[in-house]
């Protein structure tokens, strides 16, 4: 095991340093520059442009340029966001663990959905309720993101006034409250987006758990049970689940880009201040530096999701913990 950790984390390096260097140069090869607008203003002098520029190292050549922020980021320093007028660090200190709050939120109930709604449709195929839940799954798995999060807004979040559509947290009361009151506050603003999220991502494993379902309900095993009189939904549940869960633990490993690139729009709908948010607000001011760094973790995020998935996918199947 051991052996085999020491290698994925080598590739998890080089995946995340070749996304790296692709992004910089993208990033620095598209027209114009972090301070466009202010470099267009009449009033600004040919040295205060010249100023800027070589304060954030844009007059250099871009080689130098990335040789320079490897070393930068290396040394823990991923440069200082204009936009947000503070270190990248802190900014990234601030937003990263709201998305991983409603990512795991998401990602716990987009499962625990999934594969209910999959059981469900599994234990009485091609019934009317079977054919029900697959329209269903079909809709949401085919719907975009901002699209699902609007009509959220449009037609629930207005009905219920109770449950905040903005925010993470009422940043004018947030304070006065006890701790309970807090976590209740922060409970509130988390149910529309989490709830977007979970729709979204728990049509994805309801479809992939019902055909691993599905395949694995002809085998010999759920014969004996059927011939001993175990009942359909049982033989579901307690015998062809266990063993159909183990494709879908591929799936976790997808979740987690889905799950980040879904936040982006979601983020932005709700103004939920996580990742999301950062990289959409450092594409509208083209802060080199904050989406760098936004992407370097978003990558992180993703080999590491794709690692995790591998390690359950090796504890669940004993055949794979050879490590050769």
């Amino acid at each position: 095991m051991a052996g085999y950790l020491l290698r994925r984390l080598a590739q998890i390096a080089v995946v995340v340093a070749l996304v790296a260097t692709i992004a910089f140069v993208l990033i620095h090869l598209a027209p114009g520059d972090p301070f466009g607008d202010t470099l267009e203003n009449p009033n600004v002098t040919d040295e205060m442009r010249a100023q800027l520029r070589q304060s954030y190292g844009l007059d250099r050549p871009l080689p130098e340029q990335f040789a320079k922020y490897v070393a930068s980021v290396f040394r823990g320093d991923f440069g200082w966001s204009h936009s947000e007028q503070r270190p990248v660090k802190s900014v990234l200190r601030d937003a990263l663990p709201n998305t991983l709050l409603l990512m795991s939120i998401a990602l716990a109930a987009s499962f625990a959905l999934g594969i209910a709604v999959a059981v469900a449709q599994a234990s009485r195929p091609g019934s009317t309720t079977d054919r029900a839940l697959s329209g269903i799954s079909l809709f949401f798995f085919s719907v975009p993101e901002f699209w699902l999060a609007t009509m959220v807004i449009a037609l629930i979040a207005y009905r219920l006034p109770g449950f905040p559509i903005g925010g993470m947290i009422n940043i004018v009361e947030h304070s006065s409250y006890s701790r309970g009151g807090q976590l209740w506050d922060l409970a509130k603003h988390t149910v529309f987006p989490a709830v977007t999220l979970t729709l979204l991502f728990s049509a994805v494993v309801a479809r992939y758990q019902r055909a691993a379902l599905l395949d694995a309900l002809p085998a010999d095993y759920v014969r004996t049970a059927r011939a001993k009189g175990v009942s359909e939904r049982n033989i579901v549940r307690r015998h062809a689940l266990r063993n159909a869960l183990l494709p879908v633990i591929t799936l976790f490993g997808l979740a987690f880009p889905a799950l980040l690139t879904g936040t982006v729009f979601i983020e932005k709908v709700f103004g939920w201040p996580g990742m999301g948010l950062v990289i959409v607000s450092s594409i509208d001011s083209r802060d080199y530096a904050l989406l760098m760094a936004a992407i370097i973790v978003g990558s992180v995020l993703v080999a590491f999701g794709s690692l995790l998935a591998d390690l359950l996918y090796r504890v669940a199947d004993p055949r794979l913990r050879d490590d050769r």
